[in-house]
Parts: structure tokens; C-alpha cells; sequence
């Protein structure tokens, strides 16, 4: 006998996908292994490196954490959405001028995570970065670049007044 599957509808960076789906998917795995949007690491498998965070209606997660069938008609960003087109984000831009990456494992679960710290509007400096960013790990002590790329992203857009 085949597990029941249940219908789910998700917009991923901006295309809506139909699908049916076991109970237990994670968004994790809908994303890698249904839709072939690799960008979305699975790193701990328990939610405590942030390797895996996507952007669910613009807030950050956990994607290995949170279970598909929650997420129907959610709109989903992972690191392969945030580009428009062949332009890069400003955040992709600071973190390769800043180069905020040495593996790059944890870059797009890193980038991610700043555009939802962004979206927050809590951080106002870099302590303030420093610690809404960390519950995404670096294996590699990347973070003074990341925090100079996500600085750079922030006061952009304070100056410009927008997001």
C-alpha cells in the first residue's frame, strides 16, 4: 500500500507549483529533491546551523523544520530566487565585494537569512546583525565579511528610505 499523499500549492520565486506530496516532506526536501532548487543546503538536519533558511512570505525558516503541507499557499524565496533575472541582489553583489564566503556551504542559507533580518527592520547596527544572525553558522569564520556585507545592504537602504 502507498502512503497518502496530500495536494499542495506553493509559489516558488514567483512560479506557483502543484504537487502532491507525502505528510513528512520537509520544505527542505519539496525544494531539493521535488523542484531541483539545490541552492538550499541541508546542513544539521535538525534546524541549528541555518544552512537550509529560505524566505516563507518574506519571513526566514527552516525550511528542514517546517513540514511542506504547512506552507500551502505560502510564497516561497530561496537563494536562487532573490536575482532578478541575470542581475544580482545587493546582498549577492555586497557578499561578493565583501567576499563573505570561503566554501560558500552556508552562502545561500546566509543570504536568506540577511534579506529576512532586512525585511524585519530590526537591525540598526552591527551588533544588532551580529546577533540576529546567529543562528546561521559559518564553518569557515566568514562572519566579519558577512556582517560588512549585510552593513553595507542595511545602509543602502536607510539612506535610500526603502527596502
Amino acid at each position: 500500500m502507498s502512503p497518502s499523499t496530500h495536494p499542495v500549492t506553493i509559489k516558488v520565486n514567483g512560479a506557483e507549483k502543484r504537487m502532491e506530496i507525502a505528510p513528512w516532506t520537509t520544505l527542505l526536501d519539496l525544494l531539493r529533491e521535488s523542484l531541483g532548487l539545490t541552492g538550499t543546503k541541508k546542513g544539521c538536519d535538525h534546524g541549528q546551523c541555518g544552512a537550509c533558511t529560505v524566505l516563507v512570505d518574506g519571513k526566514r525558516i527552516n525550511s528542514c523544520l517546517t513540514l511542506a503541507v504547512m506552507k500551502d499557499g505560502a510564497e516561497v524565496t530561496t537563494v536562487e530566487g532573490l536575482a532578478t533575472g541575470q542581475t544580482l541582489h545587493p546582498l549577492q553583489e555586497a557578499f561578493i565585494e565583501h567576499d563573505a564566503f570561503q566554501c560558500g556551504y552556508c552562502t545561500p542559507g546566509q543570504l536568506c537569512s540577511a534579506q529576512g533580518l532586512l525585511n524585519e527592520g530590526k537591525a540598526k547596527t552591527v551588533e544588532d546583525i551580529r546577533e540576529l544572525m546567529s543562528g546561521n553558522l559559518c564553518r569557515c569564520g566568514a562572519y566579519p565579511n558577512i556582517l560588512a556585507a549585510i552593513d553595507k545592504v542595511r545602509q543602502e537602504r536607510e539612506r535610500s528610505g526603502g527596502k
